[in-house]
């Protein structure tokens, strides 16, 4: 398996944004934050370039504008993460990580029912 560049909270943020449209500029990127995040255009570009240090984003050079887009895809590093969250937090159990979910009254009732569809197209 591919080894998997560690994202922080906030890169990760920039990795969504790149994973939805890519390539984009550094200009791109800071617009497409400003509505949900309040961090100037100096974090971003420093997000960025961590990003790229740690080869999660690529960067395409050009005359006048950078260009950055993902390294890495999306589906397996989310299945990743997921995996690794599960093993953390519930000790891999799937089972115990929904069970906590319903316990807590955190799953609306289409909630339950769209798991339910889902386990039972599984069977």
């Amino acid at each position: 398996m591919k080894d998997y560049p560690k994202i922080s909270d906030a890169e990760w943020k920039v990795m969504e944004i790149l994973w939805e449209k890519s390539p984009m500029s550094s200009t791109e990127i800071i617009s497409a934050l400003k509505d949900s995040t309040d961090w100037n255009p100096k974090t971003i570009h420093t997000l960025i370039s961590r990003l790229v240090k740690k080869e999660a984003v690529g960067i395409k050079k050009g005359n006048n504008i950078n260009e950055y887009f993902p390294l890495i895809e999306e589906t397996p590093y989310k299945n990743l993460e997921t995996e690794s969250f599960l093993h953390k937090v519930y000790n891999g159990s799937i089972k115990l990580l929904v069970s906590n979910f319903i316990k807590d009254d955190k799953l609306s009732p289409e909630e339950i029912k769209e798991l339910k569809n889902i386990l039972e197209d599984k069977e």
